[in-house]
């Protein structure tokens, strides 16, 4: 079973029936206790990355998300998901986050359209199960001003550039952050959904 956290900032719906078309069993949680149970948890996120930190901090979610890492089970963030893994956003000034990466989350250049909305290109960096069967150079659906800059080139799994080249899916272990919405796009991104599904059967 899969835990989707809701911590009142996330598009829940639209990841949980995206798990649902894939035949992936998903819950979505409202409780530390049920994320604690869960198998394999995702971290979904539409809004700004204080507003989210301090709704995490205060339903004791970001207790949550540790312990989930820390026990090795499956975990995958999602937009504003996968910033809050990284260690701080420079988001109207400087806001801690989880700190499960290292690195920071960058404002996108000055000049160009934010967000940045709509259908991109995805240049793979190094295979890994998450993208099994998904082709090198697929165009995968993005709503974002903000963008993670890993520390840690080796987090990088995948790039794509909008006015710079950036970290678009990262992961290490069994911890993954995807910048774009995979429930959004299409059936290559059912396909990661699924992939997901599957690392947490294995476990």
């Amino acid at each position: 079973m899969i835990a989707i956290i809701n911590y009142g900032m996330g598009n829940l719906r639209s990841v949980h029936k995206g798990f649902e078309k894939v035949g992936v069993e998903a819950v979505v949680a409202g409780s530390p206790r049920q994320v604690d149970e869960a198998d394999g948890v995702v971290l979904p996120g539409v809004g700004a990355f204080a507003d989210a930190m301090t709704n995490l901090r205060s339903t004791g979610m970001d207790a949550a998300v540790h312990r989930a890492v820390k026990d090795g089970k499956p975990f995958l963030g999602i937009c504003l998901g996968q910033q809050l893994l990284f260690e701080a956003s420079e988001e109207w000034g400087f806001n801690e986050g989880l700190g499960i990466f290292p690195g920071r989350v960058r404002r996108l250049p000055e000049g160009l359209k934010v967000p940045h909305m709509g259908w991109n290109l995805v240049e793979f960096k190094r295979p890994d199960p998450l993208l099994e069967g998904v082709p090198d150079s697929s165009s995968f659906y993005f709503v974002h001003s903000y963008y993670v800059d890993p520390d840690d080139g080796g987090l990088t799994l995948a790039l794509t550039e909008y006015g710079v080249h950036f970290a678009c899916i990262v992961g290490r272990g069994k911890v993954y952050g995807i910048q774009f919405h995979p429930e959004k796009s299409s059936v290559l991104g059912l396909k990661i959904l699924e992939n997901f599904g599957r690392l947490v059967e294995r476990c």
